[in-house]
């Protein structure tokens, strides 16, 4: 090799280790933009939980006991006044608030229909509470003010929270829950930014047909909130179902979600948010959080004893991202004479699972009917069961949906999602 080629082969050589450095280098910045630091994914948005129980039970401290690992605060209802003006206190187990070892946010609650705002006696009430929580060893993190204001009455909202947030002092965080209806009104952005936090509601219940959750209304609404505050701000994200009665005129007549109302009359439609579809949102706004979003807020915490509720493990199973695997079949048991069979759809997996569609069988029986959210159905293949309120089946649970009547009975059932 001539000597005037070794300089020339060495710059070379230097070239190429500097375009793998730079090559690296853009690399990572890659992986940073992608997992948030090179080689380490992005935390997960934390998530806190509403303990709504007016009532606390055995089985409400044992879920926080068993779940304050994957919690980052509890929001826990202290009091709500209904329309009148009237004052319902709950009860928290207190012990077990400080036993788990999480940060708290205080919830007042005050009905969407109450005319004045009684500031003082609000403060009064959060004072007292306050005063006692903190002797009792829970770490206070702030107080919630959760008002389905409407929407022509924000600006007198935003003077209630202004006259609060300045009696309570500076060490005492303030939050709301904000509702999406307030998207449309030019007084939100003032009232935005008197509370420290907000929590966007994106469930509600506004017809049979719009159901309880929809996955591309609460994006929409997520992206609108974003462009409106400057504060840090949470989502609020079901995790129950609710019996919702309608009036012949349309109206809602009663809402069942923590207990029957046993009004009787009128028609009525399960809302539920099912788990899989929960997920899969949370998977997406984990992949793409909008601008300032600072966590989930669960409505409400599960407990073994919330039939209306996921079952725990479902709930931890969403929160910590780990795989749904509900397991449904239909079996048959004996119901006494005539050949009668009753028809059990049975959840085995460890997920819970939507209601089926609907149920057939092989063969043809002389009768049968469904009960518990399944009717009876005919066409082309025969008779089937169709389900007739949407609902859930929790893990390791069962349910008698109807029977039948046949001379030989079916060979084998199929189950329809």
């Amino acid at each position: 090799m001539p000597p005037h080629s070794r300089p020339a082969a060495s710059s070379f050589r230097n070239q190429a280790r500097t375009t793998v450095k730079r090559c690296s280098a853009a690399l990572c910045a890659a992986l940073l933009l992608a997992l948030g630091a090179c080689g380490e994914p992005d935390a997960d948005l934390p998530s806190d939980a509403y303990v709504w129980q007016r009532i606390w039970t055995a089985p409400v401290t044992q879920a926080m006991s068993d779940n304050a690992d994957v919690v980052r605060a509890w929001r826990v209802l202290m009091a709500e006044m209904n329309a009148d003006g009237r004052w319902f206190t709950a009860s928290p187990d207190l012990a077990a608030l400080a036993a788990a070892k999480r940060p708290v946010v205080m919830v007042v609650r005050l009905d969407g229909r109450a005319g004045a705002l009684p500031a003082v006696d609000v403060l009064a009430r959060i004072s007292a509470a306050r005063s006692a929580w903190s002797s009792a060893g829970i770490s206070l993190a702030g107080v919630e003010i959760d008002y389905d204001c409407p929407t022509s009455k924000l600006p007198l909202y935003a003077a209630f929270l202004a006259a609060l947030k300045k009696e309570a002092g500076p060490d005492l965080p303030l939050s709301i829950t904000a509702l999406p209806t307030w998207l449309n009104s030019p007084a939100l952005d003032a009232l935005l930014r008197i509370p420290d936090e907000a929590v966007l509601q994106v469930h509600a219940v506004l017809s049979p047909e719009q159901g309880l959750f929809q996955a591309r209304r609460a994006q929409a609404w997520l992206a609108a909130f974003a462009e409106r505050t400057q504060r840090p701000w949470r989502v609020a994200l079901p995790t129950y179902g609710s019996r919702v009665v309608w009036s012949d005129d349309g109206s809602i007549a009663a809402i069942e979600s923590e207990r029957p109302a046993l009004l009787p009359g009128g028609r009525s439609s399960e809302l539920v948010a099912a788990p899989a579809a929960m997920a899969a949102f949370v998977d997406e706004i984990q992949r793409s959080p909008p601008r300032g979003l600072a966590g989930i807020a669960w409505f409400r915490l599960p407990t073994a004893s919330d039939e209306r509720a996921w079952s725990l493990a479902t709930w931890r199973a969403v929160l910590t991202r780990q795989p749904l695997l509900p397991a449904l079949s239909v079996t048959a048991r004996s119901a006494g004479g005539n050949n009668a069979q009753d028809l059990i759809l049975a959840n085995s997996g460890s997920a819970d699972a939507a209601l089926p569609f609907a149920i057939r069988w092989d063969g043809a029986c002389r009768a049968a009917d469904g009960i518990n959210g399944y009717s009876l159905e005919h066409d082309a293949g025969g008779a089937f069961l169709r389900r007739s309120q949407d609902g859930l089946l929790r893990a390791g649970s069962q349910r008698n949906i109807g029977w039948i009547r046949c001379e030989n009975g079916p060979a084998s059932f199929h189950v329809q999602p």
